[in-house]
């Protein structure tokens, strides 16, 4: 495998795993965390809290417009190691961040990145799915039907 495809493929496993980690809870990350051993590491940006424009487009493919702005937190550590992660979610849980961004270093580790993905990602995963599937059944059991019938006129 070259180096471009190598790293491709492992850039769309952080993104997978970030996707995950970003709407996962604090406390399932940090438990699932615990049950491995950790490597040494090093706050390189503790975690911080700040603001970012959302932006919109009318009809979705109108005139981009600044909507609002959202709070978001954002942490980065470095493992003893050498590899970097970041952290960043939405809302004012900086330790959430922080976890992000140790989940995103111990990915990019050799060392870790199948134990992380085995006993914190993939469990992660598989629970938000289960969750995503429970709220569709939910909604789809609220669903109205609602038909016209045209009537004719003279």
């Amino acid at each position: 495998m070259d180096s471009v495809t190598q790293r491709n493929t492992q850039q769309a496993q952080r993104k997978a795993a970030m996707a995950v980690l970003a709407h996962a809870e604090a406390g399932e990350i940090a438990a699932r965390l615990r049950a491995i051993a950790l490597p040494g590491l090093q706050d390189l940006r503790a975690p911080e809290n700040g603001l970012v424009m959302l932006r919109g487009r009318v009809g979705g493919d109108g005139a981009p417009f600044n909507l609002g702005e959202a709070t978001v937190s954002r942490a980065a550590v470095r493992l003893a190691s050498g590899e970097v992660g970041f952290g960043y979610t939405l809302g004012r849980d900086g330790e959430k961040a922080r976890l992000i961004a140790l989940c995103d270093a111990l990915v990019q580790s050799q060392d870790f990145a199948a134990i992380v993905e085995r006993d914190v990602i993939a469990p992660l995963r598989e629970q938000l799915m289960v969750e995503r599937k429970q709220a569709a059944a939910e909604t789809a059991a609220t669903k109205v039907d609602f038909y016209t019938m045209v009537r004719g006129e003279g």
